[in-house]
């Protein structure tokens, strides 16, 4: 039995150890807390125990604190850092490396310059196999997660068929539980995108990869629109939906007018999962073929999607699991398989 450490409470920290609680192989020692909020009350009342900087217990006295953040990790023997963006590097080299303890670090952080966490960016369709034995990886965000899952069968399938993607990324502006955030009512554009960049760096550094981003106000989940171009004529739109047939994390869905209807089945059928579905779904009804171009459009289910991700590279980090062994164990924690099956029922094609 492995002892886990959550570093982080917000929207991953909770969802990965929801989930973790199931798993038989893990242990989840406690998570780390750093703001006196209502959080703090939520994880206790779910038997959790948790902890907090040295240098803020008394600003925690008016809970039932476990101690502190520094005593805990000499307990576990791999932390899940789930911190704000560009602490997880703080707390690389002021908690973990002086300990000597593994860490996965999420998508805020970096893997380029003087405020690297990791010398890979994980993704478990393209690179599963590099990060065994590696002691801090950051596992990639939601969209570079989401592209891998469609780029990397793409690949797989077409290879030197493939000449360029164009992606443009429509984001959602803040997470369902982020009520403190207000969406504003405007289109936002992100300048130089790091999501492109950051596929790269498991697709290849040098692939025909084009990005642009948006931020829209909305909190339900993230639409990507591919354009996919090929040396010659480009496939018909139901031979791309075929790669996806038995893909992992990926759902075909017909009949889904918005990311709100895939929300709220989610909330309907899954109710004790934030209402994720962990995946992606490509709207199969917009994807075409004209040319040598095809266009698809998938959702992506922004926090939701890392979630098995973050499992599957705990696998290889802490138990050393092929994928096949890895992949099998995470289908059991989260039902990726079942979850599909109904997506795919509840929005089939009408005949």
């Amino acid at each position: 039995m492995k002892k886990v450490f959550i570093n982080g409470y917000g929207s991953i920290g909770s969802r990965i150890t929801s989930f973790l609680k199931d798993d038989p192989e893990i242990t989840v020692v406690g998570i780390g807390k750093y703001s006196p909020d209502n959080k703090v009350k939520i994880a206790i009342s779910r038997d959790l125990n948790v902890y907090v900087p040295e240098r803020k217990l008394n600003d925690f006295s008016d809970y039932n604190i476990s101690g502190s953040i520094e005593s805990v990790l000499d307990e576990c023997d791999l932390v899940i850092d789930a911190s704000p963006g560009g602490h997880g590097y703080k707390n690389k080299k002021n908690l973990y490396e002086p300990k000597n303890i593994p860490a996965i670090y999420q998508g805020g952080e970096s893997i380029i310059g003087d405020e690297s966490v990791s010398d890979l960016l994980f993704n478990s369709r393209a690179n599963y196999d590099l990060a065994l034995g590696k002691k801090h990886v950051m596992q990639g965000s939601c969209n570079v997660t989401g592209m891998g899952r469609i780029l990397e069968p793409l690949r797989e399938k077409f290879g030197d068929e493939l000449i360029r993607f164009d992606v443009t990324l429509i984001r959602r502006w803040a997470d369902i539980e982020q009520t403190e955030k207000n969406v504003s009512d405007t289109i936002e554009m992100t300048e130089k995108p790091h999501h492109g960049d950051d596929v790269k760096l498991y697709f290849g550094k040098d692939a025909p990869l084009y990005v642009r981003a948006i931020k829209v106000p909305t909190r339900q989940m993230h639409l990507h629109i591919m354009d996919i171009r090929f040396k010659d004529i480009a496939p018909k739109p139901s031979e791309i939906h075929s790669i996806f047939e038995n893909e992992f994390g990926v759902a075909t869905l017909w009949t889904a007018k918005g990311t709100k209807d895939i929300r709220d089945f989610a909330q309907r059928t899954w109710l004790d999962n934030f209402t994720d579905t962990n995946m992606i779904h490509i709207h199969a009804n917009m994807t075409t073929s004209i040319g040598d171009t095809v266009q698809m459009m998938y959702s992506d289910d922004q926090t939701g999607i890392v979630i098995p991700e973050n499992h599957m590279l705990m696998q290889a980090m802490l138990f050393g699991k092929s994928y096949d062994d890895a992949f099998s164990h995470t289908q059991s924690i989260f039902n990726m398989n079942e979850k599909k099956q109904a997506l795919q029922e509840n929005f089939a094609k009408n005949d």
